[in-house]
């Protein structure tokens, strides 16, 4: 039977953690993403800081390995053109839109659900606040007024007149 983890304290942010079983004995930061990042850069500075890592990406043997590899890749760090988008062909045949199926049952829609319904949730939800209700019908009335009241300021004919 193995002994559980010790809880530690995180090196960044300074809260107990239970360290991964697997490598509990060396763990010392927390799975936070602010904290996987401090630990990679507390080890990359412990890598940096040993001498003979200290010249690793210097010195003119890495110049060249560096330009060399630039022979190999042109144009790597030049963005790359952006696609021409062409239309695509279309069939000779004509779409006809009039055209419906004959599967779905015509819906005959009332004038408030076309208006209210079906249009905007904002819409349903200011006439809910005006109302101060959230039924229906409730609603339903407040807006038949809103839609007669604005047919009259605009000198339309009514919306139930349609």
């Amino acid at each position: 039977m193995s002994v559980p983890p010790r809880r530690r304290k995180c090196r960044a942010c300074r809260q107990m953690f239970t360290p991964d079983y697997r490598n509990g004995h060396h763990q010392r930061y927390c799975g936070q993403a602010a904290c996987r990042h401090a630990s990679k850069g507390a080890s990359q500075r412990r890598w940096h800081r040993k001498a003979e890592n200290r010249t690793y990406d210097c010195g003119p043997e890495r110049v060249e390995q560096v330009r060399q590899w630039r022979q190999r890749h042109p144009g790597y760090w030049k963005p790359k053109p952006k696609p021409v988008l062409t239309p695509q062909p279309t069939d000779s045949q004509l779409v006809n839109r009039e055209q419906r199926s004959r599967n779905v049952p015509e819906r005959v829609p009332s004038p408030l659900r076309d208006v209210c319904w079906e249009q905007d949730p904002a819409f349903v939800g200011l006439l809910s606040l005006v109302t101060g209700s959230t039924l229906r019908e409730d609603i339903a009335a407040t807006t038949r007024q809103v839609l007669l009241k604005g047919a009259n300021i605009l000198g339309l004919k009514s919306p139930e007149a349609t």
